[in-house]
């Protein structure tokens, strides 16, 4: 399977550079896989797609201020871009990477310092001066991805996070659930379905460029997550009873597909887990967990998109990713939203 097959055109026009004014307000293209069909609504409209004994299944991760900016002795700027959050070294993508060398020290605009160390799996290795906590609060950007072309603003630090955040660990939103208001999950409890929560700290392992044509031959950087055993229980309980698992993007979907396993005789077996995950889902994957995925439109040639197309089908995917550039729908994480049942 080559990665040029999962390529499209995309008018930079479309790339949403802020979110709409109301979360709730979106749009949302509801995906039919069984019809090949779509239709076009506004994301508060989601609730008439939920049953009563339905499990909407959300990642209750949390965004930090991960990007730091600092200046090398000789004056010129150098970008920090946190892949880890705790102790006083961890690894980071460093920009200019290249020109730093071992044992140099950056100033911080808190005025703390960090030194360059060697090499780590991804990035550079660094050593702050004090706990990373710290020089977050008071120095940390938002994380905003590279398609935002803009800098990071007071505004972001809540457009950029869920209203559920609540797990500290994030270098990236997971943002297709950034269209649900609280107003608005009440509106679902209130249909008889279930919320679950799992934690995935989305990072660059999510968004990080596949490198081979091959797709089969990528390797997705490893990321903490959380399956807790009420999940577990929701999940299986939904299952046994004929509801459907609402899955609120990439992110929750791969914790419950890496969590479960599926048993032609038995049914669905389901571990409560806790760790590090590298799946990576791409076309000829069985899901044996999501029924329903709730997620935004992804970026070209992504393991996003990858997933999107093992979920749906490629040639719809692409069929729907046509309508929705011909239609103006907004792109990315600020932009607007999918439903695919």
């Amino acid at each position: 399977m080559k990665l040029s097959e999962f390529d499209y055109n995309l008018p930079k026009e479309l790339i949403a550079q802020y979110p709409v004014e109301k979360r709730e307000k979106c749009r949302l293209m509801v995906l039919d896989r069984k019809a090949g069909a779509s239709s076009h609504k506004t994301f508060e409209d989601i609730t008439a797609h939920f049953n009563s004994g339905d499990l909407l299944v959300l990642n209750n991760t949390k965004v930090i201020p991960a990007r730091l900016f600092g200046k090398r002795q000789t004056g010129g700027k150098v970008e920090l871009f946190l892949l880890e959050s705790k102790g006083q070294i961890c690894e980071a993508l460093v920009r200019p990477s290249g020109r730093l060398k071992e044992g140099e020290r950056i100033t911080l605009e808190s005025g703390d310092e960090a030194e360059i160390l060697g090499w780590g799996a991804v990035g550079r290795m660094v050593k702050f001066s004090r706990p990373l906590n710290g020089i977050m609060e008071t120095a940390g950007h938002v994380p905003l991805p590279p398609y935002i072309d803009r800098a990071d603003e007071e505004c972001d630090r809540h457009d950029y996070q869920t209203v559920y955040a609540e797990r500290e660990g994030a270098t990236a939103s997971p943002t297709a659930g950034l269209h649900f208001t609280k107003e608005l999950l009440d509106r679902v409890t209130g249909k008889g379905i279930r919320i679950a929560y799992v934690t995935l700290h989305t990072n660059y392992g999510t968004f990080a460029p596949v490198k081979t044509d091959d797709v089969e031959g990528h390797v997705m950087h490893k990321e903490y997550f959380e399956l807790p055993e009420e999940t577990k229980k929701a999940v299986l309980e939904t299952k046994k009873s004929g509801g459907k698992v609402f899955a609120v993007g990439t992110t929750t979907t791969r914790v419950l597909e890496y969590c479960a396993r599926s048993d032609e005789y038995y049914g669905l077996r389901m571990k409560a887990l806790c760790g590090y995950t590298d799946m990576f889902i791409y076309p000829g994957y069985k899901f044996a967990v999501v029924d329903r995925l709730i997620t935004n439109f992804h970026l070209p040639k992504s393991t996003l998109m990858l997933l999107v197309s093992a979920f749906a089908g490629k040639d719809l995917i692409f069929k729907a990713y046509a309508e929705a550039v011909k239609d103006r729908y907004r792109f990315f994480s600020y932009g607007d939203s999918m439903l695919i049942v």
